[in-house]
């Protein structure tokens, strides 16, 4: 089986479905021909929704999703046990979408429509589901791109800084320090959305929450 065919191989085999990540990875590189389809199944949304909202553009995203899935495949021998898998793979996701931004030099400018954002709901999304989220993906297409990546790790996907910063290869304090500014940078488009709170981008930056009235799925 080639690697693209184990990309579209989505389907979760009942003997397979139930076993956990690293499980996967090992009869993978054991030779099953399956275990790598159930991978794919089992986190293309999140790393799609990743994607998304770190490029803005539904095009580039499932691109780059799909080259992160390939140098997964292919880099398989890579992977530690020790490690978690969905670790492994953000990182794989994030450097295919910087690969992206830096050959093509891709800038968000248009918010996502409702029909995209409702497309891309996950469990994993505290944005993608709401009515604000056009607001929200225009908002982030207009601050830095690392601010930008750590914002969409740890506050729209819920990840513990520990983890982002394995995911990014930072040390933790780093996310911590563009989450900060990240979500300064938000309350300039987005203060608005706070009512009975503070608008001014000072009063955003001394708040440890997201600048806008949404889940937050995880405190930093």
């Amino acid at each position: 089986m080639t690697a693209g065919e184990s990309l579209r191989s989505t389907a979760m085999p009942d003997d397979l479905s139930e076993l956990d990540d690293t499980t996967l990875m090992t009869r993978h590189l054991d030779g099953d021909e399956l275990a790598f389809g159930v991978l794919v199944a089992r986190h293309r949304d999140r790393a799609w929704s990743v994607a998304l909202r770190t490029l803005g553009d539904p095009t580039e995203a499932a691109d780059a999703v799909q080259d992160a899935f390939l140098s997964a495949f292919r880099s398989a021998g890579s992977f530690r046990s020790e490690a978690k898998f969905s670790t492994w793979l953000h990182r794989i996701v994030v450097n295919a979408c910087l690969d992206r931004m830096r050959r093509a030099r891709v800038r968000p400018a248009v918010p996502l429509d409702d029909a995209t954002a409702a497309r891309i709901a996950d469990p994993y999304d505290a944005f993608a589901a709401s009515d604000l989220s056009a607001e929200i993906a225009q908002a982030l297409a207009h601050i830095g791109e690392d601010q930008r990546i750590a914002i969409v790790l740890v506050d729209v996907h819920g990840m513990a800084i520990e983890e982002a910063a394995d995911v990014l290869g930072v040390p933790a304090g780093t996310v911590k320090s563009r989450c900060h500014r990240g979500r300064a940078a938000l309350a300039g488009h987005l203060g608005h959305l706070r009512p009975g709170r503070g608008t001014t981008t000072e009063s955003a930056a001394s708040n440890e929450a997201t600048p806008f009235p949404l889940p937050n799925p995880s405190e930093s």
